[in-house]
């Protein structure tokens, strides 16, 4: 079984599910968002925020393959750069931090260490970049997959709550506790990553 995994860019966003390829949840403000939604541009609207963050920033992503099928992806970037943020009662993100903004494995590629594969290398990349910690907006009362993840799941992959809420907690991953994740943070990572399951409804927060 061959693995691959490529940086996330305007050539490979077509490999991504169908319905995260045109959704903008994370990327523009809720107002902006649901205007988007509504004239039928999300898709347009996501491709104009990656390529911007690839042109201003760098990497935001990654893509992950095995046998050359698309098996699941990771999507992450400094709040600047994610307008939903702000929109959070636990924002700001720590100043030496990356938004997590979303992840998922395919459900036919599930339990085989595709999340820890994909995170560590998230980890390697931001570390490289100067960056000490990812940070992520769980969702506490989470019942049905929507673009933000669980807050127990997050925690059951070793992040830690930074501000607590009883929706929306902000937890942080110190990205070097990653690197040396073993075998049984895998379990863990595929209900996590395997969370985002449906387009979810723009909604205020």
């Amino acid at each position: 079984m061959g693995r691959r995994l490529v940086p996330l860019t305007l050539d490979n966003l077509q490999d991504l599910p169908t319905r995260c390829r045109s959704c903008v949840f994370w990327e523009l403000d809720p107002v902006s968002g649901e205007a988007a939604v509504r004239a039928g541009r999300s898709a347009t609207e996501k491709e104009a925020w990656i390529s911007a963050v690839l042109l201003d920033w760098g990497s935001c992503g990654r893509v992950i393959y095995v046998d050359d099928v698309p098996a699941g992806f990771v999507l992450y970037a400094p709040p600047a750069y994610v307008p939903r943020s702000s929109a959070f009662p636990t924002s700001p993100v720590s100043p030496d931090a990356v938004q997590l903004m979303t992840a998922f494995v395919m459900p036919d590629f599930q339990g085989q260490g595709l999340g820890r594969v994909m995170v560590q290398a998230v980890a390697k990349d931001l570390l490289r970049r100067g960056f000490r910690a990812i940070e992520a907006f769980g969702d506490a009362r989470w019942k049905e997959a929507a673009c933000l993840l669980p807050a127990d799941h997050l925690l059951a992959v070793g992040f830690k709550t930074v501000r607590q809420h009883p929706t929306h907690p902000r937890l942080r991953l110190e990205l070097r506790s990653t690197l040396s994740w073993k075998d049984d943070v895998n379990l863990a990572l595929d209900r996590l990553l395997g969370a985002v399951q449906k387009e979810p409804a723009l909604r205020p927060l």
